[in-house]
């Protein structure tokens, strides 16, 4: 998968993984090369392939990078329609999933465009009480620069994308 001429397809597919799972998987591997896998509900994709994501209770994905900065994201739809509706045709009409490899940048203080699109992603669940916990006084990002991107493959059907 070209990650430059299929980029808008990438991050459309994240879009509709996050609205979906309301989190993406980021798999790095440790200082003792065990690999391991940090759940992320703040990730963005930016136009130029790369992203970034808020840091806030995360050790295992910095402290990671430390010793090796490679990261694998996997962002899966799970909209039970999307599923059921390529099951009954026999083929997906978009993808199931997607894997963007890259790695961890610098961890730095977010900006107010970076703010303004968490506080619309989360805008509703602002409301309720555990919104403030997980997403009340975000502050720093993680910037993320991607190399390549790679469609999951399930046989026929996803043979047509």
């Amino acid at each position: 998968m070209d990650i430059q001429k299929h980029w808008p397809e990438i991050r459309n597919h994240f879009n509709k993984s996050f609205r979906t799972n309301f989190h993406v998987s980021i798999g790095s591997v440790d200082k003792d090369d065990n690999p391991t896998v940090t759940p992320i509900g703040s990730l963005f994709l930016n136009r130029d392939q790369t992203g970034f994501y808020f840091e806030k209770f995360l050790t295992k994905l910095p402290s990671n990078s430390k010793n090796n900065k490679n990261i694998c994201v996997l962002g899966v739809n799970s909209s039970t329609s999307f599923w059921l509706t390529s099951l009954f045709k026999g083929q997906f009409t978009g993808y199931p999933a997607i894997k963007l490899y890259g790695q961890l940048g610098e961890k730095r203080k977010a900006t107010d465009i970076e703010m303004k699109k968490l506080n619309s992603r989360m805008r509703f669940t602002k409301w309720l009480k555990g919104n403030d916990y997980l997403w009340g006084n975000m502050e720093f990002v993680r910037e993320l620069t991607f190399s390549k991107g790679e469609k999951i493959n399930l046989g026929k059907m996803t043979e047509n994308l």
